[in-house]
């Protein structure tokens, strides 16, 4: 037996999942903390709007600027990652935006803190990517979307989390304060990740078998690929859902509903919350059951959450609306992995940081529109009629769904 052989046959079958399971629990961990830095803004709009005497409509920029950046960031970082690999590039990205995180506590005008919260945009961006990489290296194509949907459901920790954190830290020492404290647990976070991300798979082990696999590709032909852009365009429209949310329902609450940032908390974590389950689950659902039947798992699922958003605008108390808050975000959230398990399972694992990136790249531009238009419509109409702007996103993404591929065999590079 060669040296090589050797090597190769010490990943057993036990180490390969527990490669795959660390890798999970460190993934999770990071994108939590990405989260909450990134969604602890939305909490203290309040706050901020208030001090610095803000329309919604400017407010909403403070969230945009970032997602602007952050969305220019992507395809770049998607370069980046596979150039250098996932490790060193995440190490670098928590520290930095950790950095702008406390920055973001010290700006003392609105034009100053439109600019800390680009630069934290730019940091923050090259993260998606890498960690993307990281799990296609330490996973195989057969449980890559049940890994991916555990990563992917810190949306739910992370902006779960951010109230019943946030809230009480805004209460208790104010919203300069509380950037600074949550800047310190990233850089713990940071150097974590960098120790603890354990050794990638053999090739042999992360990528498709040969007879199902794509041909290698340029990266130039990932990029002009129109179905890595219409996943692109999918993922916009799903993620506006999530986007709109997060930024404006703590407002509402706190606005239109009369509660205490306290209350709050709780109620806008609630539904943020569920989604952790229902993300994982989904993406569980998709490697064992939906690989070759995505359309009708991912429109099924868009339709159903077009409905209780429905009910959710024309809930009458505060306890119905989050009840439909939560049902309609549970639901979306099974669609998650739906959006990138075939993606994930199919790019070749040299490219899949710029395919990720494009991906992300397209779910980013959700963040830059659905805060600003939904700011807009808040104040130049009624918060309903801002939650109906996500109504019909979700419904258009229900009908985008039906026009990606369907199977491995049909994901094409051509362009």
């Amino acid at each position: 037996m060669t040296a090589v052989d050797a090597r190769t046959e010490l990943w057993t079958a036990r180490r390969v999942n527990r490669t795959a399971l660390v890798t999970m629990a460190v993934m999770l961990c990071a994108w939590s903390v990405d989260y909450i830095d990134r969604f602890a803004i939305s909490m203290a709009l309040p706050s901020i709007g208030a001090e610095f005497a803000l329309s919604k409509s400017q407010q909403g920029w403070l969230v945009t600027v970032f997602a602007l950046v952050y969305l220019v960031c992507q395809i770049p970082a998607g370069y980046l990652a596979d150039r250098f690999g996932a490790r060193r590039p995440m190490l670098v990205t928590l520290v930095l935006w950790s950095l702008f995180t406390a920055l973001t506590g010290v700006a003392g005008t609105f034009g100053l803190l439109l600019l800390v919260r680009a630069l934290f945009g730019v940091c923050q961006g090259c993260f998606p990517a890498a960690s993307f990489k990281a799990v296609a290296e330490r996973t195989t194509p057969a449980n890559r979307a049940t890994a991916s949907g555990v990563m992917l459901s810190a949306s739910g920790v992370g902006a779960g989390l951010a109230p019943l954190i946030v809230g009480p830290l805004l209460m208790a020492v104010g919203w300069r304060h509380t950037f600074f404290w949550m800047a310190g647990c990233g850089v713990v976070i940071g150097v974590a990740v960098w120790a603890i991300l354990p050794k990638a798979l053999p090739g042999r082990l992360s990528s498709l078998p040969k007879e199902k696999a794509a041909p290698e590709v340029p990266r130039s032909r990932v990029l002009r690929s129109p179905v890595v852009w219409k996943f692109a365009l999918l993922f916009c429209l799903v993620n506006m859902l999530a986007y709109g949310l997060i930024t404006w329902v703590p407002s509402y609450l706190v606005e239109a509903r009369h509660l205490s940032l306290a209350q709050t908390g709780v109620l806008a974590a609630i539904p943020m919350l569920v989604s952790i389950g229902t993300t994982i689950l989904g993406g569980w659902l998709f490697d064992r059951f939906f690989h070759d039947r995505a359309r009708w798992f991912l429109g099924g699922i868009l339709l159903v959450t077009v409905v209780l958003l429905g009910l959710m605008v024309t809930a009458g108390s505060t306890a119905e609306f989050t009840a439909y808050e939560t049902l309609a975000l549970g639901v979306a959230g099974l669609a998650t992995m739906g959006v990138f398990g075939l993606p994930l399972r199919v790019l070749p694992p040299a490219v899949i940081g710029v395919g990720m990136g494009i991906l992300n790249f397209g779910g980013q531009v959700a963040g830059a529109v659905a805060p600003v238009v939904m700011g807009r419509l808040a104040d130049a109409f009624s918060y309903p009629a801002a939650f109906g702007f996500l109504i019909g996103t979700t419904l258009l993404a229900a009908v985008v769904a039906f026009w990606v591929p369907q199977r491995a065999e049909q994901f094409t590079f051509a362009g």
